[in-house]
């Protein structure tokens, strides 16, 4: 269906740094394409999930295109299903969906749409090719017109290998908008959000004195510990104010140099984070010379299923302080729990 669009993107000569990402490029750029142009044209229709955060059609739109986009023998792990979308209340929703969908690829049904969205419900864990979707990670910045991202990992065998983040309002060298994409061993490269300009590569910042360093957070308080954080940057001399933003474009501020420590304490003794909120973000991070690890320094173990249920938090850095951080962190953080 998207066959003319990926063979486009496959003779790109661009892309042979990550010829195994092509297809995942293609569909972070087609998803970043529609949901932009949803996000400017935002008219307040969205569902609420059990958990009480906000599902837009820009979820289920992106959620659909990638895993039209995806070669189709590819099993994906998703964040959204489609049950919603059949009730009385979710019927204009699915409608927008689709008329989304289709203003990328012609033709395509709606119950086809809803398949696809479906499709994404792989439980992952330590064996096979896998993909990691988070169709529309910081879904509260995508409402408040803010950052948010589309973020695609790579799993083989409990292993992150690769991975594409779309980041349509992150500034750029070509203005607004960019994608990161990194595959193991390959390094980490940014490329335009759209298909002109060449890809370049990246890497995080050389700053070695934590003094002079800046890190990022969330701009959402509930997602971490920000008392914690703040307890951290005293610890380590930073002075700078945190860069709040939504979703995991603070991965790929890390990756560029933008600023060199992500902190994302645990704010709750039984929160999990899920894995399609961190596998895009640490591949492109760690290609790009830096260290992720959870709160405690622990790897964080992507292999057990839809959540790093061995983790708690995440601390994402330039490596050069990576020592230094997790020292703050334990003096600020209670004992670690048991992996």
């Amino acid at each position: 269906m998207a066959a003319h669009i990926i063979a486009a993107v496959r003779s790109d000569p661009d892309l042979t740094n990550y010829a195994e990402l092509t297809d995942a490029v293609c569909a972070v750029r087609i998803a970043s394409r529609v949901t932009r142009r949803l996000q400017a044209a935002l008219g307040g229709v969205f569902l609420t999930k059990d958990d009480r955060s906000p599902v837009t059609v820009a979820d289920y739109a992106a959620q659909a295109l990638v895993s039209l986009v995806l070669p189709p023998e590819d099993a994906i792990v998703g964040e959204e299903t489609s049950p919603d979308l059949v009730t009385a209340e979710g019927r204009e929703v699915m409608a927008r969906v689709a008329d989304a969908v289709r203003s990328e690829l012609p033709g395509v049904a709606a119950n086809q749409v809803g398949e696809a969205i479906d499709r994404c419900s792989n439980a992952g864990g330590a064996t096979g090719r896998f993909w990691v979707l988070d169709p529309i990670d910081g879904t509260k910045g995508f409402l408040r017109g803010d950052q948010y991202a589309i973020a695609l990992g790579l799993m083989e065998d409990g292993e992150v290998v690769g991975g594409v983040l779309g980041c349509p309002n992150l500034p750029s060298a070509n203005g607004r908008g960019c994608l990161f994409a990194a595959a193991r061993g390959r390094g980490a490269w940014e490329l335009p959000l759209d298909e002109d300009g060449p890809p370049r590569r990246i890497g995080v910042s050389s700053v070695a004195d934590s003094t002079e360093a800046v890190f990022c957070e969330s701009a959402v308080s509930m997602h971490s510990d920000r008392g914690g954080h703040a307890g951290i940057a005293e610890r380590l001399g930073v002075t700078a104010a945190p860069v709040r933003m939504d979703s995991q474009c603070k991965y790929g501020a890390i990756a560029r140099g933008d600023a060199s420590i992500y902190l994302r304490l645990p704010s709750s003794a039984t929160y999990r984070e899920k894995i399609w909120d961190h596998a895009a973000g640490f591949i492109v991070v760690t290609e790009a010379g830096g260290t992720v690890t959870d709160a405690f320094g622990r790897k964080l173990d992507f292999s057990l299923g839809r959540t790093l249920e061995t983790n708690r938090g995440v601390v994402a850095t330039n490596g050069l302080l990576h020592r230094k951080v997790l020292a703050a962190a334990a003096a600020v953080l209670p004992e670690a729990p048991a992996a």
